[in-house]
């Protein structure tokens, strides 16, 4: 289980690196734009259409498995307090389970999408100029994979403490 462990660690590492240089380039994205618009008149071009449908939809969707990590996402808590070690673990694995089917289902269908939006070449159209925006369409399908792969691990991981993970 440690290599299984330390590749998902690697690969929630490099999510974190890859959602700092979206966060990054969508500040100079966005700074560049307005001072462009500010100083000589000339916006960048499509910096609303980039913005909405890749650096907003890579932020959102990206870090879901990093969330899934450090227990950001779905948790039960309300009854947590009352439980035993063993309702406990039951717990944490049935969430687990039932989030690892969603998350799958979601990657499955947002695939699916993905691959309609790829066929048809989806754009939009910024100042007479096509921005392809089928690319985006493939980071929540990753996203949603890549949060099930998490919760799967955390199915067949051994939780030792009875302290939320």
């Amino acid at each position: 289980m440690g290599l299984f462990s330390r590749l998902r660690d690697f690969a929630l590492s490099a999510l974190a690196v890859i959602g700092a240089i979206a966060i990054v380039a969508l500040m100079l994205h966005i700074i560049s734009d307005v001072a462009l618009r500010n100083t000589l008149n000339q916006p960048v071009p499509a910096t609303y259409e980039i913005v909405t449908n890749y650096y907003m939809v890579a932020l959102a969707f990206i870090p879901l498995a990093w969330l899934e990590r450090s227990g950001g996402m779905v948790r039960v808590e309300v009854i947590d307090g009352f439980l035993g070690p063993r309702s406990y673990w039951l717990s944490e694995k049935l969430v687990a389970l039932i989030s690892t089917a969603i998350y799958g289902m979601l990657a499955w269908v947002t695939f699916e999408a993905s691959l309609k939006t790829f066929a048809a070449g989806t754009f939009v159209l910024a100042q007479n100029i096509p921005i392809p925006t089928w690319p985006a369409y493939f980071l929540p399908p990753l996203g949603f994979f890549l949060a099930a792969v998490v919760t799967a691990l955390r199915l067949v991981e051994r939780q030792t403490t009875h302290e939320p993970l």
